[in-house]
Order: C-alpha cells, then sequence, then structure tokens
C-alpha cells in the first residue's frame, strides 16, 4: 500500500529560524518553507520537517541520517562549515570520527543545534 508513497521524515525543534539556518546554511539542504509551525527541506528526494515544540528531549540515539558516498569528504565538508563531529566512548572511531563497522561501512554522528543525534554512512559496495 505504502511501498512506492513518498516517505516525509521529522525532526523536532525549539528554534525554527536557527533550524533553517542549520539545515539550509550549514548542510546545504534546499529549504521549501517556513511557517511558525515548520521548517521544511528536501534531504535528497526526502522531504524533511523540522517541527516547532515546546518541550524537546534529544534522544540518545540516530534519529536522521543520510547515505554518502565518501564520508571523508563529506565530514571535511562539513567540518569546515563548524559542524562538531561526535565521540563515542567504547567505539573505534578514527582522528575524523569516522567508526568503520565490523562489515566494512562507515558511520559518523553529528549533532543539530536542538541536540537531534544525526548521521552519514557509507555503505562497503555489494
Amino acid at each position: 500500500m505504502l511501498a512506492s508513497a513518498s516517505a516525509i521524515a521529522f525532526l523536532p525543534s525549539s528554534d525554527l529560524d536557527r533550524s533553517r539556518r542549520f539545515f539550509g546554511d550549514t548542510l546545504g539542504l534546499t529549504v521549501a518553507e517556513v511557517t511558525p509551525f515548520a521548517c521544511v527541506v528536501h534531504a535528497g528526494t526526502t522531504m524533511l520537517r523540522v517541527t516547532k515544540v515546546d518541550d524537546l528531549r534529544p534522544q540518545p540515539f540516530t534519529v536522521f541520517g543520510w547515505k554518502v558516498p565518501d564520508i571523508r569528504a563529506t565530514v571535511a565538508q562539513l567540518t569546515g562549515r563548524g559542524v562538531d563531529f561526535i565521540r563515542y566512548d567504547g567505539i573505534d572511531q578514527d582522528a575524523d570520527g569516522v567508526w568503520t563497522t565490523p562489515g566494512g561501512d562507515r558511520v559518523a554522528w553529528f549533532h543539530d543545534p536542538d541536540g537531534n543525534t544525526l548521521s552519514l554512512t557509507q555503505f562497503v559496495a555489494p
């Protein structure tokens, strides 16, 4: 029934102007609309609605991520734009904060201005 429907993702934000600057200017996503209720951006073919909330409790896990072809280049670009990558105790991450999974995929995490955990993943070729 929904297999061919387009997905819409949601992230909470306590400050939509700050989110618009982060997702639009820092991450380079196309801002489609900003209302008093949401900042709508396009992440590839996915609509991402950053929704205004009064009470935000960021979750301790990844809530949104991107599949990227070259994680090193993407991390370097985002670092150059002021994004700090998260380092987790007990996970063997390299100097850039990239973790290589046992299967060879590479993952890096960062926070948006509201503390939501976002990720980049470069999958190994099948």
